[in-house]
């Protein structure tokens, strides 16, 4: 009698499926700006950082104000008017200027340095990259406008006739013309990714702008191919507007049309400086 033995093996049960890892997908855009915008803000915590920011206009409002005190003297110069009154205003435009080209630099250094790799291979908005250096910016350029505002009054005895609220709108009338500015920068610096080549373009289209304009003396002063210039320069009716409300003299008009300004430039470039920036990141 021969005995069979069934060696066949039971089949083996089939593992369940392992459940799938979850996928971060981040943070929504608004707490991306936040906490991007304040990355940006930390420099206030280091005085190296914000002391040359503070300083340079400083410095160069004691030099321009002493240089060009005598033009006072002229006719052209408005009755009644201190020096440092007509020339603060001008110098809290051409500083948010400055700020605005630090702002396109700043960003190139980082397109440069990686941090903005870092940021691709994280799930952040790329529009919330140049959002948040714009306000940080716009934010810090207001601590150096405040600051400046403060020193002239002190040290130099600004004291306009719009007192200080028309200080304070000339104020606001810088800050909204750089964080304008500061997004045509950041536009040029998404295409050219090099702050060598965006510091020349910017330092000479600056210094073009400022010593062409009303900044020092009234257009009326300036000669006659100049003055052509002066007129229709863009510094020189943001200047205006600023110091038309320092001064008290201030028209509806004259403080509008470079608010709205602003407001278109900030409309057309914004999204072109954020194409460009995704396009080349």
């Amino acid at each position: 009698m021969t005995l069979t033995t069934d060696r066949t093996a039971p089949a083996a049960a089939t593992a369940p499926p392992l459940p799938a890892a979850p996928q971060f997908g981040g943070t929504g855009v608004l707490r991306q700006i936040q906490v991007l915008a304040g990355r940006s803000l930390r420099a206030l915590r280091e005085p190296a950082l914000v002391l040359p920011g503070v300083l340079e206009p400083i410095l160069m409002l004691t030099v321009f104000s002493q240089v060009f005190k005598s033009v006072s003297q002229t006719t052209a110069f408005p009755a009644g008017v201190s020096y440092i009154d007509y020339l603060l205003p001008a110098f809290l435009v051409t500083g948010s200027i400055s700020a605005a080209l630090k702002s396109g630099v700043a960003l190139t250094t980082e397109m440069n340095n990686g941090i903005i790799a870092r940021f691709k291979a994280m799930p952040v908005h790329t529009g919330s990259v140049l959002v948040a250096r714009s306000i940080a910016d716009t934010a810090l350029n207001l601590v150096n406008m405040l600051v400046m505002l403060g020193a002239a009054a002190l040290v130099f005895g600004f004291g306009p006739a719009g007192g200080v609220l028309g200080s304070l709108g000339a104020v606001v009338i810088a800050v909204v013309l750089g964080w304008s500015l500061g997004w045509v920068f950041m536009a040029l610096s998404a295409w050219l990714r090099r702050p060598e080549a965006l510091q020349p373009i910017g330092g000479i289209v600056n210094m073009v702008l400022l010593f062409a304009s009303n900044a020092f003396v009234p257009a009326e002063g300036l000669p006659s191919w100049l003055k052509g210039f002066a007129e229709v320069n863009p510094m020189s009716h943001a200047i205006t507007a600023a110091r038309d409300l320092a001064l008290g003299r201030a028209h509806t008009s004259t403080v509008l049309a470079p608010l709205a300004v602003c407001l278109v430039v900030v409309a057309l470039t914004a999204p072109l400086a954020i194409r460009t920036f995704r396009r080349t990141t």
